[in-house]
């Protein structure tokens, strides 16, 4: 029969596979489960900052203008989005471990009911707690873009692993039958991530997704025998022993002064490794009977055995899984974490990713450092349908993701203090970005710095000045996860974070289509892994396509020019250099193969993009100059357009306009008296370190 699965605000439900369902409720006081008010998915939350007026047409067709808030605006006061913590967590375990028994059922939690529309299923699988609170520092954050339902397994149940597996079966078939087309997100850990395997081993035909963090691979027989007998020869009343020895029952005076020093050190956001494990000290120490209750000796002795059936039916059943697979693996965990048995999941899995958390331990989620919904956004893992769609997918930045962002380009930007020039619907040239459209559709085209230098100044600054999200169109490389990568895939997270989508004529059709901001360089890894002597030369194809698919959707096409690169940093190994030397020449092919540069049926030297990293050398630094040239309009250029030599005319101007910025970028930073780094230096000594630094007279 169909699993039925209930909801409450204030309790836990019961899953039953009867007719007349059974109501089992807890007792609601004990559960610090807060609501919190509903948002969409795609739209970051909103404060007060900059504003815009966006002009709309109203029913009867008159034009109306809104206010719209720009939400990163104040992105520098942002602050983390993940709030709560271990001492949380043990604070509303303290509910659950209290709860009476009964049979594992699934609860929703009040945070995670602020969930999108169309929002796929997450189950939760825990640990070896058994509360199902693992995702607690996430609730609020994966609540708006999942469905959640978490799995609570009782201190005193004693239900087998496989009987466990059955129980998680019967719901993910009870709800791909009730939403065939949407994904269901199988989240584990240890365990947890055991039986989630084995649910996808079982049902290879349901459309699932699984996120398994450390999963349990193996029981080292050195460690779990011992500790085995330990437990066999520790007292029952294991609770009562920690509160006897350390003196922590509720409402000793220990215990208020712990709790005042976790609030002081909260209240003070001591950060860093130090103040985050200060605070996972204080939290374990004032909740010493909790933790008793939760792990009692025989409750320990069962999830051991559970454990071992666990492993033992996994590793004989993980073949037939086809669910695509996101792996987390702490770097400071190393009991139930086997390399080789990663390894050979990672290659038995199909379309599995291996994201390593090098400075976490056992709990990685309930751990400082980890956001699973941003790690998420970064491998390209959330999808509402049957593929992931890099367009309808997409999830905005929050504004702290785009702190982070901007955090780790600050060098580069105080450095090199861009100046950033754009043109007036009347040809006026300004030192702002109020000429850039604030409607779409807009294809924004231009050159491409050496090593991208260019694209973080310029779209962070575009999304905290104007509140436009440009979705840059990159290279297919960005988005594979190679398990044999060279480079630390990590480093391309901000593409996939920011809204990047790997570049052709469709992705352009549909993100134009759904009226964005987009941007592209038709030079793409030619011009930004240019050669010596190539800096501000455009390899463009010879003709391209984005003229007609602009003047489909009458989409505005701005022509814009960066230069500056020549200014921070020269080439000594560029790829003429590299295919001299044997092993850098080998090191380049094969990272031009696992890219997939795709070269047949293109002769050009465009075509032939060789993929490699150019040895640099510093420079005192300069400065970067953006200009933005007047927008070209299409609309109602379609049909002239379609004629192949009008629209490579079109091509040509663009072309042509992009130069000339780059030209004149070239000419007037000559005159440019803050053009190098000490003469800024002083300006900003003088006048203020956040005062705007002037340039040459436009």
């Amino acid at each position: 029969m169909a699993i039925t699965v209930l909801r409450s605000t204030l309790c836990l439900c019961s899953v039953s596979s009867s007719s007349n369902l059974r109501q089992q409720w807890t007792s609601a006081p004990k559960h610090r489960l807060t609501s919190v008010k509903s948002v969409t998915s795609m739209t970051p939350p909103t404060s007060r900052g900059v504003q815009r007026r966006r002009k709309n047409n109203d029913e009867n067709g008159a034009t109306v203008e809104k206010v719209v808030e720009n939400p990163y605006a104040k992105v520098e006061a942002a602050r983390p989005d993940l709030r709560k913590s271990l001492s949380d967590f043990l604070e509303e375990a303290r509910g659950f471990v209290g709860d009476g028994g009964g049979p594992p059922r699934w609860f929703s939690p009040l945070e995670c009911a602020a969930q999108a529309q169309g929002s796929p299923l997450l189950l939760f699988v825990p640990g070896i707690d058994g509360t199902g609170l693992g995702l607690i520092r996430h609730h609020k954050k994966l609540g708006e873009i999942f469905d959640i339902w978490c799995l609570h397994i009782p201190v005193s149940d004693r239900t087998p692993a496989k009987d466990l597996v059955k129980l998680i079966e019967k719901t993910v078939k009870s709800e791909h039958h009730r939403f065939p087309n949407r994904p269901i997100y199988l989240v584990g850990e240890y365990i947890g991530a055991c039986l989630a395997l084995d649910v996808a081993a079982r049902n290879p035909d349901i459309d699932l997704s699984l996120i398994l963090v450390n999963p349990a691979t193996h029981v080292d027989n050195f460690i779990s025998q011992p500790l085995s007998g330990m437990l066999n020869v520790l007292p029952d009343g294991i609770p009562t022993l920690l509160e006897d020895i350390f003196s922590v029952k509720q409402g000793h005076p220990l215990t208020g002064m712990l709790d005042s020093l976790s609030n002081n050190i909260s209240g003070q956001q001591m950060g860093g490794v130090g103040g985050g494990m200060l605070r996972d000290i204080i939290a374990v120490s004032t909740n010493l009977p909790t933790l008793g209750r939760m792990f009692p000796k025989d409750t320990l002795l069962w999830k051991l055995e559970m454990l071992m059936s666990a492993i033992a039916s996994v590793n004989s059943h993980i073949y037939p899984v086809r669910a695509e697979t996101l792996i987390l693996l702490s770097g400071r965990d190393q009991w139930l974490l086997n390399k080789e048995d990663i390894d050979r999941y990672s290659r038995t899995l199909p379309k599995c990713i291996v994201r390593k958390l090098d400075d976490n331990g056992q709990f990685p989620l309930l751990e400082d450092g980890v956001d699973l919904a941003t790690i998420i956004k970064c491998t390209s893992f959330y999808r509402r349908g049957k593929a992931h769609d890099h367009i309808t997918d997409y999830i905005m930045p929050t504004t702290y993701e785009l702190k982070q962002q901007v955090d780790d380009h600050r060098l580069l930007v105080h450095s090199t203090s861009p100046v950033m020039l754009s043109t007036l619907e009347d040809g006026t040239l300004v030192r702002s970005l109020e000429g850039l459209p604030s409607e779409g559709p807009v294809l924004y085209v231009g050159y491409h710095m050496l090593l991208g230098f260019d694209l973080s100044p310029m779209v962070n600054q575009i999304m905290k000045e104007r509140n436009i999200h440009l979705r840059g169109l990159a290279h297919p490389m960005f988005f594979k996860n190679p398990q044999d990568s060279l480079v630390d895939l990590k480093l391309l997270d901000k593409y996939k974070l920011m809204g990047g989508v790997p570049v052709s004529n469709f992705s352009i059709y549909k993100l134009l289509r759904e009226k964005a901001h987009v941007l592209l360089y038709p030079g793409g890894v030619r011009e930004a892994l240019h050669r010596k002597g190539e800096e501000y030369k455009l390899f463009w194809p010879e003709r391209s396509e984005f003229v007609r698919v602009a003047s489909k959707f009458g989409a505005k096409i701005v022509p814009f020019g960066v230069v500056g690169v020549d200014d921070i940093c020269e080439i000594v190994l560029d790829s003429n250099d590299q295919r001299k030397i044997p092993i850098l020449k080998d090191l380049m092919e094969m990272a031009t193969n696992i890219a997939g540069n795709l070269r047949e049926g293109d002769e050009s030297e465009l075509g032939n993009q060789d993929i490699y990293l150019p040895g640099i050398i510093p420079k005192i630094p300069g400065r970067f100059y953006f200009y933005f040239g007047k927008p070209i309009e299409t609309t109602g250029k379609e049909k002239e357009l379609k004629d192949k030599e009008k629209a490579h005319e079109l091509y040509l101007q663009v072309k042509s306009e992009v130069e000339q910025c780059l030209a004149y970028l070239k000419m007037k930073r000559e005159s440019d008296p803050y053009r190098h780094l000490l003469p800024r230096m002083l300006y900003q000594a003088t006048h203020g370190w956040s005062s705007e630094i002037p340039t040459f007279d436009l």
